[in-house]
């Protein structure tokens, strides 16, 4: 299986936050979503973007202190995590974490690196980077995450169109 890879610079926060949104439409349960990058780089900013784009109008915030946060879009859950305070990554584990990556929820992951690979794979894996403006990689590992991003270009290029 070869991995899609594709960079997007993103000039400032309405980007990042347009780019989550473009994104949403594209999401299907199951999917389980890295996003990596320093601190302050846009992880929750796209996140509150995806979240918009899922049509949710409450307050987003970051699941720093919380570990997680759970949305519910009419049928959809969708978990933001945030392992950043992880010290261990066995915390992971003794929070019981285990059971919100199913086929029926979306699970956003900050500093999935923290969790030293008990996670599951990554479906989708989004790697900002801080520039002049950001930079995001987006990396497809899986079908499930491949189709995830042709369903975003196609729906992307339809919204340019139309």
């Amino acid at each position: 299986m070869i991995a899609l890879h594709q960079t997007c610079h993103l000039a400032d926060e309405t980007a990042t936050l347009a780019l989550g949104t473009a994104m949403a439409p594209a999401l299907r349960p199951g999917l389980v979503v890295f996003l990596q990058g320093e601190l302050g780089a846009g992880k929750t900013t796209f996140t509150r973007g995806i979240l918009r784009g899922l049509g949710y109008q409450g307050k987003v915030k970051s699941p720093t202190y919380n570990l997680i946060e759970l949305y519910k879009i009419s049928r959809l859950y969708l978990y933001h995590f945030d392992f950043y305070r992880f010290n261990n990554p066995h915390e992971w584990e003794e929070a019981g974490f285990r059971d919100y990556f199913n086929a029926d929820s979306i699970c956003l992951v900050e500093w999935p690196e923290k969790a030293n690979g008990l996670l599951p794979p990554a479906d989708l894996k989004f790697i900002f980077k801080v520039a002049e403006g950001r930079d995001v990689e987006i990396q497809a590992d899986t079908e499930a995450g491949k189709l995830c991003v042709k369903r975003w270009q196609i729906s992307s290029r339809n919204n340019m169109l139309g």
